[in-house]
């Protein structure tokens, strides 16, 4: 008897030793990274939940503004990347939906080389004018650039949602406007305020600061219905003008393969971040709506702006270079 206790004694030993080791995740530094300049909405809600992830999580999360391309830069460092839960991807509708409808062969793919963690937010888009421009509604608008064809001008980051948008209103409404292209959001609507371009199409979370200050003059929102903090703002579809998509997505991302266990653990942390009322309010003050779900869910809603966005892309024409 004695010796057998020592026989298995011993297996035991040896089945311990050569067992892996898997220390707790996480227990080091986490980065996530945004492709797009700080300060836009998407590094804004990055910023957020990378505070919030930071306390649940026990370990620092950092933000990193890896930018260029439209995105591509950003979402092409985390998609190669150790699928280890360490380096993340603020993403969704420009990064994830819109791309693969306009590239190929970017050395990724924008849906199988993730995994969905989680939706952080949703955005809705808004079409703001300088106010030095003499139309008030959407309707005087339309038919003032129709009067000054190939006159007004509107600013975006190249390649991105904002710039289709805009694009997608001159096919719908048949109007002629010259397109200024930027490196972000941020310095085209500081041309808009200084009245160096005339039309932007931009985030709420962006416009609404300068709706309230009556520095630009918003004309239309592309939500399904209209903004409770300006009531009196139309959306696209009560003007007759159809088939933009009404959301913008945020959410965070994995390299593919990255372990369930890390994707549940890192989807409980952002969804528990999402609940907190502090996070909650700091999201709605910018006009941001929190949206807490499974990875599931994302992927769901990730594929559906695919399919949206795909469709103004299309009716536009635009062709990536």
């Amino acid at each position: 008897m004695r010796r057998t206790l020592i026989g298995l004694f011993a297996v035991l030993l040896l089945a311990v030793a050569g067992a892996p080791s898997h220390a707790a995740y996480p227990d080091r530094l986490v980065k996530l990274v945004v492709p797009f300049p700080a300060g836009g909405p998407a590094d804004v809600a990055a910023r957020l939940i990378a505070n919030a992830l930071s306390l649940r999580l026990g370990q620092p999360v950092v933000v990193e503004n890896l930018v260029g391309a439209g995105g591509r830069i950003g979402a092409k460092a985390v998609a190669t990347s150790t699928p280890d839960g360490y380096t993340l991807l603020l993403g969704g509708t420009n990064v994830n939906a819109i791309i693969g409808a306009l590239y190929r062969n970017i050395g990724f793919d924008p849906i199988a080389s993730f995994a969905p963690i989680a939706a952080i937010c949703t955005d809705t888009l808004a079409l703001a004018i300088s106010p030095k421009l003499p139309p008030q509604t959407f309707a005087e608008f339309v038919q003032y650039a129709k009067d000054h064809p190939g006159k007004l001008t509107y600013g975006a980051a190249a390649g991105i949602y904002t710039q289709f948008a805009a694009d997608f209103f001159k096919v719908k409404t048949g109007t002629d406007m010259l397109f200024v292209p930027y490196k972000g959001g941020a310095p085209a609507i500081a041309d808009l305020l200084g009245g160096h371009i005339d039309m932007v199409f931009n985030n709420k979370s962006t416009l609404l600061t300068h709706f309230k200050a009556g520095k630009l003059r918003p004309l239309a929102v592309t939500s399904k219905t209209r903004w409770p903090e300006l009531p009196d703002v139309p959306t696209m579809q009560e003007l007759g003008v159809t088939g933009f998509p009404t959301e913008v997505w945020f959410g965070v991302l994995a390299p593919a393969g990255t372990p369930p266990a890390i994707v549940s653990t890192l989807n409980a942390a952002v969804n528990e971040g999402l609940k907190s009322a502090e996070v909650r309010a700091s999201l709605a003050e910018l006009g941001l709506e929190a949206k807490v779900g499974s990875p599931q869910d994302f992927a769901a809603a990730v594929a559906e702006q695919a399919r949206d966005w795909k469709t103004v892309i299309d009716t536009i024409g635009f062709k990536a270079e």
